[in-house]
Formats: structure tokens, sequence, C-alpha cells
């Protein structure tokens, strides 16, 4: 708040001060004249004069007040004098009323002054004071530790945590689990022996990882623009630009930790039941961090419903979103006359669900959703001949802009061979999704009470609707890399992969931890087949991230004060399907929201 306001707005505050406690002397004067009190002429006119010396009054204000107080002084005089006239005078001047019907006769010099009712001078007054205090509090001087308006339409928002992890792994573990978001972010791995005699980058499948210290920190501010428009903004932190986790492993030499933008939105609510959000906001869908990770943001536009049927026990709602994943670069390939088409990514996602309130201890939720995931397979390109210094090959966008582990690969390079010398031809490849994905997300659940607890139940199945083993062989021309059995056969009979995935989950106490003493305790079971969904977007704890993972997790929070919780958590999980790959995972975390 600016404490210095500008001269000539303190002045007009001082004048419409002055004339206030001008307007309620000259009120009491009146009132004291009234009552035959001699008046103070001499203190009121020193008052008015001295306030227009000093500039607080503006001089033909004054001068109309000073000749008020005066005619008022004199008025009091009059009256006065005419109380002191001897009694004769009294009987006299009673004769002579009487002689001429009761009214008495005006004397030369007399000055007449016209009577004030004491009402009619109180609400003057007070319609004085009501407009000197409708614009000390439209210009925010009347109350000078009130919060100015604007800020009432402002919230602050954030969230602290603090967390140990540490990771085990088992030593029957493979150790040959290819890093394929590595070899998609570098320049490609060359898959000729003759040319290149090193392995791709490979995942730590055998060496535990003990006590690691991560911080997550966020922090939006929450804008009514007006009745219908909000805004959003939020950052926070974070290792890398990930979509799936804002958490900051601490160390590094003490070095100053990221901060990325996480959320940047507007919304406009054109009716009361319809909500219309565009920019980067908050996952609008029900779902659980099996399919979208409780970090997870999304980017483009979505528009929300929700309405009460007429008996007010069942809530409708729903969400249509367009979300853009990727867009191809502008300008490849770089060293080109000709540039590539405009290639684009989506998500597109419509949902209906319910909210039921059976009675006051049991609520059913459910949902149903589709989610089309448009052009993210991955294509092979047409041959390109990198030898003759092409500037890569017409498909490699099709390579995921960010993946974790667990989907079915396959080579998107068709790299034509130098006929000089064939054998020792580079072959950098990058790697696509080979299936597409069209998935169908059912949501289940259910709130009760148990011995007067709260007791919650969620379930989740997803169906990829798209999964077809003999089109992926088809697309991938047989190039595909991975998510084969344990033997170590590459062959169409050593595949193994699925399209479905579900989960269970019973939360027992209060779900979210608030007011201090809230517990819970939890335990639940996942299992998500290579290509039930696509690996980038869930949630990074479960298996490190993505597909092709199984396994339980049990946990439980206290609340060891207001907005301030604590949290275990205990999760095991192995493969569906292929080398053996088993994680455990162990985290204590302290939580603090404001």
């Amino acid at each position: 708040m600016n404490h210095f306001a500008h001269p000539h707005r303190l002045a007009g505050r001082a004048s419409v001060l002055a004339v206030a406690v001008a307007a309620v002397l000259l009120g009491a004067a009146g009132a004291s004249h009234a009552q035959g009190a001699a008046p103070a002429e001499s203190a009121m006119v020193k008052l008015i004069r001295g306030l227009i010396q000093s500039g607080a009054l503006d001089k033909n204000t004054g001068e109309a007040l000073l000749a008020q107080a005066q005619t008022e002084a004199m008025a009091a005089q009059q009256a006065q004098r005419l109380a002191a006239a001897p009694a004769a005078g009294a009987g006299a001047g009673a004769v002579a009323g009487a002689t001429t019907g009761g009214a008495a006769r005006a004397v030369a010099g007399d000055v007449r002054v016209p009577y004030i009712p004491e009402t009619v001078r109180d609400q003057i007054r007070d319609e004085v004071k009501d407009e000197v205090m409708a614009q000390a509090k439209a210009e925010g001087w009347a109350a000078p530790n009130e919060t100015p308006e604007w800020t009432k339409r402002i919230r602050i928002e954030g969230d602290v945590r603090v967390r140990n992890e540490s990771r085990f792994y088992s030593g029957n573990n493979s150790d040959i689990q290819i890093d394929w978001a590595a070899i998609n972010q570098g320049s490609g791995f060359d898959v000729n022996p003759n040319t290149n005699l090193s392995l791709p980058p490979l995942l730590n499948t055998r060496q535990n990882r003990t006590n690691q210290w991560r911080a997550r920190a966020r922090l939006g501010v929450l804008a009514d623009i007006s009745d219908s428009v909000k805004a959003g903004v939020r950052i926070a932190t974070g290792n890398d630009n990930s979509p799936v986790s804002t958490n900051q492993t601490l160390g590094g030499g003490l070095a100053k930790k990221d901060v990325w933008l996480d959320q940047g939105w507007l919304s406009y609510q054109p009716v009361s039941w319809l909500n219309l959000t565009g920019g980067r906001f908050g996952n609008p869908f029900v779902s659980t961090d099996t399919l979208f990770s409780t970090d997870l943001n999304f980017d483009g536009i979505a528009a929300q419903f929700e309405k009460a049927l007429p008996n007010k026990d069942v809530t409708m709602f729903g969400t249509l979103g367009f979300i853009p994943l990727e867009y191809s670069s502008d300008n490849s390939p770089r060293n080109s006359q000709e540039k590539m088409k405009s290639e684009n990514k989506w998500l597109v996602g419509a949902q209906v669900g319910a909210n039921w309130k059976v009675n006051s201890d049991n609520r059913l939720r459910g949902a149903l959703a589709y989610y089309d995931f448009h052009n993210v397979s991955g294509q092979v390109s047409q041959p390109c001949a990198l030898y003759a210094g092409a500037d890569g090959c017409g498909t490699d966008w099709t390579r995921p802009a960010f993946m974790q582990k667990g989907n079915t690969l396959m080579l998107l390079r068709n790299i034509a061979l130098n006929p000089l010398d064939p054998a020792n031809t580079p072959q950098p490849q990058y790697v696509g999704l080979a299936s597409k994905f069209q998935l169908l997300d059912v949501n289940l659940r259910w709130d009760t009470r148990v011995a007067g607890y709260g007791l919650r139940l969620d379930g989740n199945y997803i169906r990829n609707l798209a999964y077809d083993e003999n089109e992926m062989w088809t697309r991938a021309n047989g190039g595909i890399v991975n998510n084969f059995g344990g033997s170590g056969g590459t062959a169409r009979s050593d595949f193994r992969s699925g399209g479905n995935a579900y989960m269970f989950q019973a939360t027992f106490g209060k779900p979210t931890p608030a007011a201090r003493g809230d517990w819970n305790v939890l335990a639940g079971y996942k299992r998500i087949e290579p290509d039930a969904m696509p690996d980038g977007y869930n949630d990074s704890t479960f298996h490190l991230g993505g597909t092709n993972a199984r396994g339980y997790y049990l946990g439980g929070s206290y609340a060891v004060d207001k907005n301030a919780w604590v949290t275990g958590r205990w999760i095991s999980t192995k493969e569906v399907f292929g080398p053996p790959l088993a994680i455990d995972t162990l985290q204590f975390e302290f939580n603090a929201r404001f």
C-alpha cells in the first residue's frame, strides 16, 4: 500500500474534513443558541479563518461558513437582548401585543433569523457525515488499516513437502533395461554393430538408492477478475521439465534449485453450470494416478459442466477437453529448402459422471471417460540417406517428447545404406510407440462409515480399445524392440503385451487430513499392462513410472497440526511381462499447505 498520497488529493481530503467539522460545529452552535446560550463567536470565527489560512478550507467555502457564523452570532445577540429587557417593557409589549392581536412589531435594526428545527439540523449533519465517509472509503483513507478492495479478489495458496525416499532393487533383476528415453533425447543410437560397439544407455536395476532427500514447493495466485472470469498462475519446483513430477532432489553441491511455470490459465463461467478453461491448468477429469499423475497439468482448453438433478441428491458432471501434446518443428529439416508439413499430436477427452448422496453416511461417484490420443503412434520413414548428409528422417517427429518406460516401441528410421560401403554405414535410430491409444476409463468411488470412521473405496479400470498386436507389428514393419519374454528371443512368438489396467484402493480414516489429529491408513493394488495407456503421464513413483507394472502399496498419514501432516508409504512392484524388474520404494514425508 502507498502511504504517500498526492498533495492535491491530501488537500481535497482536508477540505472535505474541514467542511464536515465546520458544519458540525455550526450545528452545535445553532443548538446552543436555540437554548439561549451565548455563542463562542470569536472561537468560531478564528477556527474558520485558521482553516482558510492553512489551505485546508478553500476560500469560497470558508467565506460562506464565516458569513453564516457571523449571522448566527448576531441572531444570538439579538435574542439575548430581548430576553434581558425590563419586565415592564415585557408587560408593555404584552399590552401592545394584545392590542395588535398578539403579533410583535419589528423594530429598526432587528435581524430576522429563520428557525431551523433540531431534527432538520441532525438530518443535515448526518447527510454531510455520510457523504464524507463515502468519499473517504472510496479513496481508501477513512480506515488506513483496511485492506484495499482489489486485494479481496486475489488469493494466495501453496504447499511445501519434504520427502525422504529409498529405492530397493532385487538382485535378480535383469541388468539390460535400455533407457529408451535417453536415446530419443540425443542424436539416436547406432544399431550397426560394425560401426558402434558400445551398449545403449541402460537403466539402473540392481543398485539401491537410499535416503534421498527431495522437496516440492508450489505457489499459486488466484484472481477473481469478475463474477464470471477468473485467472490463476502457479510456479513449482522440479529437477527438469518432466510433466509428471515437481520433485526437486536436494544436494547437488547446495546449488540453487529450478522453478518452473506449473500453471497459467483463464476461466469463464457463462452460466452457473458451465465453466470454460484455457491455458495450462490442473487435471479437469476425474481420474486416478494409474492413468494421470497427480502432478500432471494439461495444456489446451476444457469445458466442464455440473448440474444437480431436481431431487438434489444426484449431481451430474462432465468434461470435454482438447489437449495439444506436441507440435512438429516449424523449421524441419533444418538444412533443407523443403520443410515438412505441420504435424500435431492431440488428446481429445470426454467424460460424464454422477455424484449420488445416498444418505448421510454413504456417497457414490461414478465416471466414464473416453480418451483419444491422436497421432501419437510411431511411423517408419521413407528411405533416408543419412550417410549423404540428410538432416534426419521424415518421421523423427513421431518419437515421444517425454516417456517413462513400459510401452511397446518400434524403430522409426528406414536408413538407406551407402552403396560404396553398406556394411559400415552408421544407422542411428530413434524409437516410437508401436500401439495406438484410445482408452475407455471407468472410475468408481464409495464413501461410507465403519465404526464411526470414514471408509473410502476406489476402483479404476482402463482398456485400450485400439490395442491390436497384429497392427502393431505391421506398423513397425518387424521393428519391435522390446516387451519380449524372458527367454531372450525377439521373434513374433516371443512378444508379450496387453491393453488392460486396473486399480483398487481402500482408505480408512480422513482421506485428506486437515485438522490436528486427523489420520488415515490405506492399501491398494495396481496392474498396468504394457500398452494399456501411454507410459508418459502416470504416477512416477509406482514402479518408478510407466507401464508393464503390478504390485501393492501401503501407507498412512497423521495431521500434527492444522494443514500440516506426516505420511509414510511402502510400494512393492514388479514387471507384468518380460525380464524381471522388481522395485520397492519407501517414502517418509512432511507436508504443509496454506
